[in-house]
């Protein structure tokens, strides 16, 4: 009787030599996965006093609230990341200004690379992951109905950082690591908005 075939690739769990963490091994040919976080880029996109944001048309949180913003593509730079995903998701053209925040969300291994942008017209629409777009003023915005916690970061991050041209990127806030959902709403707010 034979052997039944190995499978092949990288299948065997083991920490390689000079690494310290498991990693998924091909018995054969010694090939190591690394399994990396994802890099989320996106913008938060003013055009005067009225911010971007779209209803999303998808999972996760589909219905619910958030800034332009998806996962890096292969050979692709951040910023014409972001500006790719505004286009796809608002139909909308922006301006890169700088880079507003660095967010980590370890929960779920991601990265988030987030924008501060001017809409370069007002023309926006649905893009095929929205529902639907609006330009909303700060008090207008659906703070309860915001898909994740990073998005209340960033656009209370955007309006702190509101007229300045220079400033170190913003990270996560203190204590947060976005493991809570929107709920507890109002610590995500300013202070300045009670």
């Amino acid at each position: 009787m034979s052997e039944p075939p190995r499978a092949k690739g990288p299948i065997v769990p083991r920490i390689p030599a000079g690494d310290s963490r498991t990693r998924l091994v091909c018995d054969d040919c010694g090939f190591i996965r690394y399994d990396n976080p994802k890099i989320v880029v996106g913008a938060v996109c003013a055009l005067g006093d009225r911010l971007l944001l779209c209803r999303r048309a998808i999972e996760p949180r589909r219905g619910f609230w958030t800034i332009p913003a998806g996962f890096l593509e292969l050979n692709e730079a951040p910023d014409a990341g972001a500006k790719r995903e505004a286009k796809e998701e608002a139909e909308a053209e922006i301006a890169i200004e700088l880079l507003l925040a660095v967010y980590a969300v370890p929960r779920i291994s991601q990265v988030q690379l987030i924008y501060r942008a001017t809409l370069t017209s007002p023309d926006v629409r649905p893009g095929i992951e929205s529902e639907e777009v609006g330009l909303y003023a700060w008090d207008a915005i659906p703070w309860d109905r915001l898909a994740f916690p990073s998005v209340h970061w960033a656009l209370n991050d955007y309006r702190a950082t509101r007229g300045e041209r220079a400033f170190p990127p913003r990270t996560n806030p203190p204590g947060e690591t976005g493991d809570r959902m929107p709920g507890a709403v109002r610590s995500w707010r300013t202070a300045e908005d009670g």
